[in-house]
């Protein structure tokens, strides 16, 4: 006998931030499995784009606006997407966005806001799936980080406090959940090219990227992709029952090297 009974063949995804970026990337991905996915993000009519996409390519999706930082919202979401998809199976949280600033300067209701999004909303949607799938035992919540958790950058305001504080919840609750069947895992990116933080002006991005050199975190230029994110979040939740990926860190590879000046250099 197995230690576990295999996944689904069809396990219904809910993804927040499934707007844009690495939630639209993860949504297309999984469809493409076979998954059933919900998606949901404020901006809902880019949601419905994507929806629309995947079941024009053969896949199921159901769109619906969503907010983190507002409970009720977040209800309403699971609830319906539930009722049109079935059962949560994977849960994938990845709403956010970033405010650039020196952490003294930034106004606290901004700083608050970062947290909400960020740990707050991420919480709220564990709080409101997490109690079927522990009834199923089984399941996988996936929560995209980032790798200013475990290493800090200047000028990022709130948003390196927030994910060290997502990184801490995700390894309590696999403690927690040690023997419920459920894997709480981390997909924590690296410089990713997505909409977040693009809104920002020169004078912010200026020093920034110089005190990004200073302390060593611009060692290459070259940056994920949404994409490269979402093959992480597959690997995760494919991995068949029994074995658990804890934590995923995606960085993106360094530019080639121009070597044949390096095998010229020491020709005779």
């Amino acid at each position: 006998m197995p230690r576990f009974e295999p996944h689904p063949a069809r396990r219904p995804v809910l993804v927040a931030g499934a707007s844009s970026g690495i939630g639209a990337a993860t949504a297309v991905a999984l469809a493409e499995l076979g998954h059933p996915v919900a998606l949901g993000a404020r901006r809902v009519d880019q949601c419905v784009e994507v929806a629309d996409k995947i079941r024009a390519d053969g896949g199921e999706a159901f769109a619906h606006r969503l907010d983190v930082t507002d409970a009720a919202s977040i209800d309403e979401f699971v609830s319906a997407s539930e009722n049109a998809l079935g059962p949560i199976e994977i849960l994938v949280s990845s709403a956010g966005d970033i405010e650039f600033s020196p952490v003294g300067e930034m106004d606290p209701e901004r700083f608050l806001q970062q947290v909400q999004v960020h740990l707050i909303g991420a919480h709220r949607l564990v709080h409101r799936v997490l109690p079927g799938m522990v009834d199923r035992r089984r399941g996988d919540v996936v929560l995209i980080s980032s790798d200013c958790a475990p290493e800090p950058r200047p000028r990022t305001g709130a948003y390196s406090a927030a994910k060290a504080g997502l990184e801490a919840m995700s390894q309590q609750m696999r403690m927690e959940l040690e023997g419920t069947g459920i894997r709480a895992s981390l997909v924590r990116p690296g410089p990713t090219l997505t909409g977040m933080g693009m809104n920002s002006t020169p004078e912010i991005i200026g020093p920034l990227l110089g005190a990004w050199q200073d302390w060593g975190f611009a060692r290459h230029p070259n940056m994920l992709r949404p994409r490269d994110l979402a093959a992480a979040v597959v690997a995760v939740v494919s991995t068949p029952r029994g074995a658990h990926l804890v934590l995923v860190e995606v960085q993106p590879e360094a530019p080639l090297r121009d070597t044949s000046k390096e095998q010229g250099g020491s020709q005779q």
